[in-house]
Order: C-alpha cells, then sequence, then structure tokens
C-alpha cells in the first residue's frame, strides 16, 4: 500500500504529464506558504495556471474534483496571493484549474477542469 504522500506525488506526476501533453510549460511544483500549497504552477500561453492535483482511489467518498471544498479553494487562494506578492509574474491572466485523477481498469482517467474557481 503506497503512502499518501506517494500517492499525491503519482498524482502529481500524472497530471504534469497530462498538462504537458496539452501544451502547458512547468514554472513550479509544490509551492509551500502559511500552511497552504500550490501542487503545480504552469504557463497556460499568457496565463499563469494555478492547479490543485487530487487523486482517489475510488468514488466512494465522492470525487476527486469534488473533494476541493470550499476551505481547501481558501487555502489555495490565499497561498497563491503569498505566491504572486513574492514572485510578480508578468501575465496577461491567470487562473485556478482542478485535476481529478481515478483508477480506471489498470490505467487513470484525468478530469480536467479549467477555471475551476474564482478568487472570491
Amino acid at each position: 500500500m503506497l503512502s499518501s504522500k506517494a500517492i499525491g506525488d503519482k498524482g502529481e506526476q500524472l497530471a504534469l504529464n497530462y498538462l504537458n501533453k496539452a501544451g502547458l510549460k512547468l514554472i513550479t511544483r509544490n509551492f509551500r506558504k502559511r500552511g497552504g500549497e500550490i501542487d503545480l504552477i504552469m504557463q497556460d500561453d499568457a496565463t499563469l495556471v494555478f492547479i490543485e492535483v487530487r487523486l482517489r482511489q475510488s468514488n466512494q467518498f465522492g470525487s476527486a474534483i469534488e473533494s476541493v471544498t470550499y476551505t481547501k479553494r481558501q487555502k489555495i487562494i490565499q497561498t497563491v496571493q503569498c505566491y504572486l506578492q513574492e514572485n510578480k509574474p508578468e501575465y496577461l491572466a491567470y487562473r485556478f484549474d482542478v485535476i481529478g485523477i481515478t483508477p480506471l481498469n489498470n490505467d487513470f482517467k484525468i478530469n480536467w477542469v479549467k477555471d475551476a474557481f474564482q478568487l472570491n
């Protein structure tokens, strides 16, 4: 049985591979501040994308996407605000995406929700 960190790392690598194939470029992984973390920060053309990756072993307690609660979104937003203050990136726009990953037969199903939530 994999540890939760190993599962998280596997999910992030699957998401990174998927997003690279879709044309996004990695800026940084696992940005941490004030008790929050951004799994992946990537560039999609002129847009800076903050990505939460969720890997679920099953949908018994809801989907991977549904596991990004209001509280989790607020932590992500606070962490992004720290990132933006520290790094002052010059992008035309930014957005919050969520990647939900669930096992499917001997592979994984990846559900990418672009612009999954807003700052408010």
